[in-house]
């Protein structure tokens, strides 16, 4: 069994209330979850802390929207407090600020947990269609394995190119994130490690305790919602696709 759970926290640093902004007549946490309805997941639950966000979503198709505790710091928190209400061993973190996340990707980080029971984490990524976009510190970068394992991820712009060689190809993270439900209870309860501190990445509490984390390439690029300035961005292009 499996679920996707929608962390939907109102006071984001950056654009508070950046869950309800309006994209083509619909809250943004809306096309969100009509998103994940349409994977093959057992169940989609939105978790926030907020009650305009509560009844935006409470009477959704196919949707469980539950209350959460305002104290808790991370998305994933979020997702462990609600995934304690529920038995299903995948669970899926799809963020509430990602309106545009495809199904299918969804439903391949579903299939990548069912297909190998050793696998604790799987995540995604895609490849810098500009490489010169890697330079942003706030797109994060991921090195892979041969095995499409994840090495490390970084906000500086990984591999380093020292020599030059041509046609060097960076990694976008994806933040996207299934968990095995234990696996999600240990990680949400264990402290923040050093790398994570200093990158301000959670995924590298798991990289620096050994935990192998497979990483599906897509390419999908990512659309997500971080400021006032994204929304502008993707109401423009939104409306280039009307034309």
């Amino acid at each position: 069994m499996s679920a996707v759970i929608i962390p939907a926290r109102y006071g984001s640093t950056r654009f508070p209330g950046k869950v309800l902004a309006d994209i083509d007549g619909k809250p943004m946490i809306v096309r969100v979850a009509e998103q994940a309805v349409q994977t093959d997941c057992d169940k989609v639950i939105v978790v926030t802390d907020n009650e305009q966000v509560y009844k935006v979503c409470e009477n959704l198709e196919k949707v469980t929207v539950m209350m959460s505790p305002e104290n808790l710091s991370t998305g994933t928190d979020r997702v462990a407090y609600a995934a304690k209400s529920i038995d299903d061993d995948i669970i899926i973190n799809v963020q509430g600020d990602e309106p545009f996340i495809p199904p299918a990707l969804i439903n391949q980080l579903i299939d990548g947990l069912k297909r190998d029971n050793s696998l604790k984490m799987i995540t995604a990524c895609v490849p810098f269609g500009d490489i010169n976009n890697s330079e942003n510190p706030s797109a994060v970068k991921v090195i892979l394995d041969e095995n499409d394992f994840a090495i490390y991820f970084s906000r500086y712009p990984i591999p380093y190119n020292r020599d030059n060689i041509e046609y060097i190809i960076r990694y976008r993270h994806i933040g996207i994130y299934g968990f095995r439900r234990d696996y999600l209870f240990e990680f949400a309860t264990q402290e923040r490690t050093f790398l994570e501190r200093c990158e301000n990445l959670e995924q590298l509490r798991a990289i620096e305790r050994g935990v192998k984390i497979k990483v599906i390439k897509t390419d999908y690029n990512p659309l997500s919602v971080d400021t006032y300035e994204d929304l502008q961005n993707i109401l423009k292009i939104l409306e280039m696709r009307k034309n």
